[in-house]
């Protein structure tokens, strides 16, 4: 396990990083709680980058996001009550991107994911509103859709809160975290990029919460748990899984997980986490020269944590672009 001595903080004064992405450059994107996307330089100089005007947009509330080959990104929207993936260019010109899945206005929008083969994927945690209503074992609402030629469709429906995608280098497997059933899916992509045979991966025990999700060269995946501020390493094959890094207080996971057994979790449990240096880890992005460095995001931080490991993360497909 890594020590967290071992973890150096940049880029102060972030609201809210729950997405990290890396590129080849050096750079660093995060969303920002604030509106928009933080660019930050390997320096650790940032910019933050704002909507100019709204142009009938809502004000953002930046969750997952996505860099495009352009240079522009893509926003999901968690808005309190309807979400949408919007566009955000690099000198602040926002524009809907995707408000509808099929035909029925986008609830808070939880990712956008972008694969190698170019495909655009965004996740939907929950319909129930508020969203802590779906911090249950019992419910299974999230779903999973994939935009082409301007509109989602829904290709995998019924998940316990849905998280992050990842997909494989070649396209043919689709990996998803359910954050309060406490699984990883997968699902294997046909030739028209239908989802199908669904199965459990890696279910968790006490304290995790699957949230984040990468893979190494080696074809494990890389998984962090919100709350029990955790990084896990998880072979698909078996299921098992290494804790990697982990901040957290054992008192304060049982009091969480009496809640979860109860069905009375809510946001306290998420916002009070117990921690030495992490506030609650909710993304991780392989970066450096070797992609062996490990650039963490947290939901309750106002920096990124970086940290050297001793694996390689696959490129992701924005790994070359220059944003």
């Amino acid at each position: 396990m890594l020590p967290l001595s071992d973890i150096k903080f940049f880029a102060q004064g972030l609201v809210r990083p729950e997405c990290v992405l890396a590129t080849a450059d050096g750079y660093f994107y995060t969303a920002d709680f604030r509106g928009g996307v933080c660019k930050i330089g390997p320096d650790g100089n940032h910019q933050l980058i704002l909507p100019k005007e709204s142009n009938g947009c809502p004000e953002l509330k930046p969750n997952g996001i996505c860099l495009l080959e352009n240079g522009d990104f893509l926003i999901a929207h968690l808005g309190d009550e309807i979400g949408g993936i919007y566009r955000l260019t690099q000198d602040g010109v926002v524009s809907p991107f995707i408000t509808h899945t099929d035909g029925k206005p986008l609830p808070p929008s939880n990712f956008i994911y972008l694969d190698h083969q170019g495909r655009l994927w965004l996740t939907v945690s929950t319909r129930k509103i508020p969203r802590a209503d779906a911090y249950r074992s019992d419910v299974s609402d999230g779903y999973i859709a994939l935009i082409e030629n301007g509109q989602a469709t829904i290709v995998a429906d019924n998940i316990g809160y849905t998280n992050e995608v990842y997909v494989t280098e070649d396209g043919a497997k689709l990996f998803v975290n359910a954050t309060f059933t406490r699984e990883t899916l997968s699902f294997d992509i046909t030739a028209d990029n239908q989802l199908i045979n669904r199965k459990v991966v890696a279910s968790y025990d006490k304290g995790i919460f699957p949230d984040g999700l990468t893979m190494d060269t080696e074809g494990y995946l890389w998984v962090t748990s919100i709350v029990s501020n955790t990084v896990l390493r998880v072979d698909p094959k078996t299921g098992l899984s290494q804790v990697i890094l982990e901040d957290n207080d054992a008192a304060h996971l049982t009091w969480v997980e009496e809640a979860y057994k109860a069905h009375t979790m809510g946001r306290p449990h998420l916002d009070n986490v117990k921690s030495q240096v992490l506030q609650n880890i909710s993304s991780l992005a392989f970066c450096g020269n070797n992609l062996s460095t490990l650039a963490l995001g947290c939901l309750l931080g106002n920096s990124i944590g970086k940290i050297e490991s001793n694996f390689s993360g696959v490129k992701p497909a924005h790994w070359n672009f220059d944003g």
